[in-house]
């Protein structure tokens, strides 16, 4: 007899061999399968779920709101959006007073891209960089870098330009930072002037799923600099960064750099319910006073959703959080960089706050476990195996074609980031024994 499993689509993969672990709860740091095995979540699932599982105070306020309305439509006010609204202007960076509210970070993005063509028509194009992700719908999805955009061509959104990223462990250009005069930054200058007609630039102020890849000092404050000049909006994508995970409420703080729009989703809720926000200055926003914002959608400002964000603001605020995951991110910093010194495999180590990356390598040359062609054609590379080893062991870890992504929720202590660290330094022989074989 067929199970309900045989008639699940899932996203990102092969439909054929989908076995999957049952998860049946979750509790602070960790979730539980219905063999009642436990397992350390080393990555908060996808970069979201940055109180822990079981909230007390989050999931109260969602069930007051449950209790009291369920669901209206957009076009009314609600007492949940007025205080979530309040909310997010105590947190966000103080020249973005408008918000617009979604459901997801692929929406927060789709509406950046619309608002950002609609302010600045004619022009129209986005710069985008090449190892990157924004989402799965039409625009989103176009203005990815990565290779997950390869499955929709040819039939993507028009005018996307793209540019290179600050990875100085792989540098596009191949050229060393800071000898380099930052080229990568610059580079959107030239691009800019070549094009034309650009409307906006979309940056992840440290990349997310891409690997983890905190920018040199002077990038993003000359990437504002440029865009400005040139009369280019700046998009910060902070669906990852936002939230606390880097130790700031949002990442561009570490640079001191304003955008014009910001998005973000995931922790906003502690991903508890859906939930995405598109934020944009005063100036957007009173372009809109007299013209139609030709956007929306049945869910966009959903009561239920926008509860859980003052309930989120108000245990970071009790939790002290932010210092907190300074704290414990130099800890799990310093955790990481003695893996890098005790394994061959291990080329980097990168991060910020509770946002890290180790990059694994199979030779003295760097060269990648695998790469993007391997991720879109379906292929395991041996750091799929090396997650799958962590999985069996009990630590949860997201990873890339060659990549760990160590983003644990923010609650995290030191015990547990010593159990998730040590089941790297075991699991790491795979990746050791591999190396220039």
């Amino acid at each position: 007899m067929d199970s309900p499993k045989d008639h699940i689509f899932v996203t990102w993969r092969k439909q054929k061999g989908w076995e999957p672990v049952n998860i049946v709860k979750a509790s602070g740091s960790y979730f539980y399968d219905s063999n009642g095995k436990k397992y350390l979540d080393f990555s908060s699932q996808l970069v979201n779920v940055n109180l822990g599982y079981q909230n007390k105070a989050v999931i109260d306020a969602i069930k007051e709101q449950l209790d009291t309305l369920q669901y209206i439509s957009p076009s009314f006010l609600t007492t949940a959006r007025e205080r979530a609204t309040s909310s997010l202007l105590k947190i966000m960076p103080k020249n973005l007073t408008k918000f617009f509210y979604s459901t997801s970070g692929t929406e927060a993005n789709e509406a950046a891209i619309k608002i950002s063509r609609l302010y600045k028509s004619p022009s129209y194009k986005v710069i985008s960089r090449y190892r990157s992700y924004h989402g799965s719908t039409l625009a989103s999805m176009s203005i990815t870098g990565d290779y997950r955009r390869w499955f929709i061509e040819p039939n993507a959104m028009q005018g996307v330009v793209r540019v290179p990223e600050p990875y100085c462990f792989r540098c596009p250009l191949k050229l060393k930072y800071p000898e380099c005069g930052v080229a990568c930054a610059n580079y959107v200058e030239y691009a800019i002037k070549q094009e034309q007609n650009i409307a906006s630039m979309i940056v992840e102020p440290i990349t997310g799923t891409n690997g983890v890849v905190v920018p040199p000092k002077e990038y993003l404050p000359l990437i504002r600099k440029i865009t400005k000049e040139n009369n280019v909006l700046l998009i910060a994508d902070e669906v990852m960064t936002g939230w606390g995970r880097t130790g700031e409420w949002f990442a561009v703080e570490h640079w001191g750099i304003s955008p014009d729009i910001l998005t973000t989703a995931k922790g906003a809720s502690s991903s508890y319910v859906p939930v995405g926000i598109t934020a944009f200055s005063k100036e957007i926003a009173d372009f809109f006073e007299d013209r139609v914002f030709a956007h929306g959608h049945t869910f966009e400002a959903h009561p239920v959703s926008l509860s859980a964000i003052p309930a989120v603001v108000e245990e970071y605020e009790r939790l002290n959080l932010l210092s907190k995951v300074k704290l414990m991110g130099d800890y799990l910093g310093k955790r990481l960089l003695e893996l890098k010194e005790r394994h061959v495999s291990v080329g980097d180590v990168r991060g910020i706050g509770l946002f890290w990356a180790i990059e694994l390598v199979k030779d003295k040359m760097n060269n990648p476990f695998g790469d993007y062609l391997d991720k879109y054609t379906g292929k395991s590379t041996t750091v799929d195996l090396l997650a799958k080893r962590l999985l069996e062991m009990g630590t949860y870890v997201f990873n890339g074609a060659s990549w760990l992504v160590i983003s644990p929720p923010l609650i995290i202590t030191k015990e547990e980031i010593d159990e998730g660290v040590d089941n790297l330094d075991k699991a790491l022989k795979l990746t050791d024994d591999e190396f220039l074989k």
